[in-house]
């Protein structure tokens, strides 16, 4: 695994809507959909936040993000309840970024490509299996969400060719660091799960260790590229990993 510094990416944020989520949460809504850019925007308003209202715990999702405050910060005032200062604040906060800019660490995951899916995503988007590996690992990817399971990123920016549908048979006992595509999705799986995605490969990465100090690889915001290897460099990967 490599990473590297991100150039900043400018986001001009859309009409953003709050909501009370429980006593102590507000859910900044800009979309229904799931987008790249209104990704992109989602994560860029994210940093924007996090630097204004730092005290704040932020969960991005797709078109969303749940803050999370302590409710003895924003006291109710008047006829004003938490919700509706923290509400207005986090608007105020968001008015100048329309310039605003993120820089998000790059990630380089090794893959070894030889999912027991592979021949039929080759077949069902009718490229040989050589192609769908270079294509696969030829478009840089963002992760849009964790989810599912601790540490599951949903990665944005496949290839738009490379969209297959889920299994109709999901297993029961999907390997940890199993690389997956599902609709117009890829992702890792971090650890046994059970899943419907098509394997296509596995990482000797570990993407999630309840016991680090930061526990999951990847984090929401993140940019992947995925970079093919054989089966000895996988090895010698793990190795170095369990030592």
């Amino acid at each position: 695994m490599t990473r590297s510094a991100a150039p900043p990416i400018s986001a001009v944020p859309p009409a953003v809507q709050w909501e009370a989520m429980a006593e102590n949460a507000l859910l900044l809504r800009f979309g229904d959909t799931i987008d790249s850019s209104l990704n992109t925007c989602v994560h860029a308003a994210t940093a924007h936040l996090r630097e204004r209202l730092p005290t704040l715990e932020y969960v991005p999702a797709y078109a969303s993000v749940l803050l999370r405050f302590d409710p003895a910060h924003w006291p109710a005032l008047e006829e004003r309840s938490p919700h509706q200062q923290l509400g207005d604040a986090v608007i105020a906060a968001l008015a100048d970024l329309s310039t605003a800019a993120t820089a998000s660490a790059l990630i380089e995951i090794p893959v070894l490509y030889d999912g027991p899916d592979l021949t039929d995503v080759a077949a069902l988007t009718g490229f040989s299996i050589e192609d769908v590996i270079v294509r696969h690992g030829a478009v840089e990817y963002r992760v849009a969400m964790l989810g599912f399971a601790p540490g599951f990123p949903y990665l944005l920016g496949l290839d738009p060719a490379l969209a297959v549908p889920r299994r109709t048979d999901p297993r029961q006992r999907v390997p940890a660091g199993s690389v997956a595509i599902g609709g117009r999705q890829t992702g890792i799986y971090p650890t046994e799960l059970p899943g419907g995605w098509q394997l296509i490969g596995r990482t000797p990465l570990q993407l999630f260790d309840v016991a680090a100090d930061v526990p999951s690889l990847l984090a929401a915001g993140d940019r992947v590229r995925f970079r093919a290897i054989d089966r000895a460099t996988f090895q010698q990967i793990a190795k170095a990993r369990s030592a």
